[in-house]
């Protein structure tokens, strides 16, 4: 059903959920793995300040490595990792149309109201004009105290 599986990481605890569900489903079903990590050059990177481009890449290949061993631990034949700059969400769909990319496994931080819509999502925009399907799993709530 799927051969080419992308999970997109931010290199946060928050996406491990998304991470474990990439690697659950590449492994069931035979699946190359892609993990992709996106420098967002959009932010207002000072590029003037030496290092900080090399310093934000370097957290990308760190993110990037954390997935790949998990995958190769859990028996994934096939991984690949990028590191890429751009807008975070053009970067993944270029990515998923560049590499047939079958299933999009993405984290979630579950926003709603004004939140999502001053912040915008990264998620929600892959979800929209993605080819491919995206399967969102939702980040843990760290503002939650639990059941009530």
């Amino acid at each position: 059903m799927y051969d080419q599986i992308l999970v997109p990481t931010d290199g946060s605890e928050g996406t491990r959920g998304a991470v474990e569900h990439a690697i659950d489903l590449a492994t069931t079903y035979d699946a190359a793995l892609h993990t992709i990590y996106v420098v967002d050059t959009n932010v207002g990177i000072d590029s003037s300040v030496p290092g900080t481009l090399d310093a934000l890449e370097e957290a990308g290949e760190n993110a990037i490595d954390e997935v790949i061993q998990q995958a190769e631990a859990a028996g994934v034949n096939t991984i690949e990792g990028v590191v890429a700059q751009g807008a975070p969400h053009q970067a993944i769909l270029d990515y998923v149309d560049e590499h047939d990319i079958d299933l999009v496994v993405m984290g979630t931080h579950g926003r709603t109201g004004l939140d999502r819509y001053l912040l915008g999502s990264v998620t929600e925009k892959v979800v929209r004009l993605s080819d491919a399907p995206v399967l969102t799993v939702r980040m843990p709530d760290e503002s939650a105290d639990g059941p009530s």
